[in-house]
């Protein structure tokens, strides 16, 4: 294995360039660094301006999503030696507006996030002292989709948001039906009413780049679906019911 490896890096700062551009480092070749091993020696060593963003270096924040080599992927999980003898092509993830070089602005994500209302719904909640029993096969029927870490490559992958910024996206559907599936959960309805739109769940093709390159193996394609079939299934009682029948 050669003792080195070009990295092709995506640069741009809004203040002063008028488009991205791409710039060339050459790093060591160790066996076992990854990408971001290969951005920090960057940084630290030939051009401290070069701005990504990291945290836990662990696979579990998802704060370092980007193109490599033109797939959605962590850079702290995507090994140096498997793009040898090189270059490695490092870029910002795509269908966000960029920041500076490698970061992406991701509050569109987060709008919608927010209003696919990931988070526990309850009527009536139970005294503090009182706990929500859940059995283990209660918890299997989400736990797949729980563990999502917002590292949006699904969205990166994704064509439907690539063409149509209005679609809410995998993971935020795909983590509204994370709660629906909750046994302690009563929220489903409004999430419905919320996501069972062309916005919504109707957005998707299913294409499914979203589950591929998802490095939790969270399947947000599989998710929609699922969605898809609990609001076809909750338009047909509404039609065939007597209004307040369940």
């Amino acid at each position: 294995m050669a003792s080195r490896i070009t990295i092709e890096v995506t640069r741009y700062n809004p203040a002063r360039d008028p488009e991205p551009r791409m710039t060339s480092y050459e790093v060591p070749l160790h066996r076992e660094w990854v990408v971001l091993d290969a951005l920090n020696c960057i940084k630290d060593h030939l051009d401290g301006s070069l701005t990504f963003r990291w945290s836990c270096r662990m696979g579990v924040c998802g704060s370092c999503g980007m193109m490599i080599n033109g797939v959605p992927k962590l850079a702290c999980a995507t090994f140096l030696s498997d793009y040898a003898p090189g270059p490695v092509r490092v870029e910002p993830m795509r269908h966000f507006p960029i920041l500076r070089d490698l970061v992406v602005d991701t509050s569109d994500f987060l709008m919608k996030l927010a209003r696919s209302k990931p988070w526990i719904i309850r009527t009536v909640e139970k005294p503090a002292d009182e706990e929500h029993i859940q059995t283990p096969a209660q918890l299997e029927e989400y736990r797949q989709f729980s563990m999502c870490i917002n590292c949006l490559l699904c969205y990166a992958a994704c064509p439907i948001y690539g063409l149509d910024p209005q679609f809410t996206g995998p993971a935020a559907i795909a983590l509204a039906q994370r709660y629906n599936m909750d046994s302690r959960d009563e929220g489903a309805s409004e999430r419905l009413d919320s996501l069972s739109n062309r916005e919504g769940i109707w957005g998707c093709m299913f294409v499914g780049e979203c589950t591929q390159v998802c490095p939790k193996h969270v399947d947000p394609a599989g998710a929609i679906q699922q969605y898809k079939l609990t609001a076809a299934t909750e338009w047909l009682k509404a039609m065939v019911l007597p209004r307040g029948a369940k």
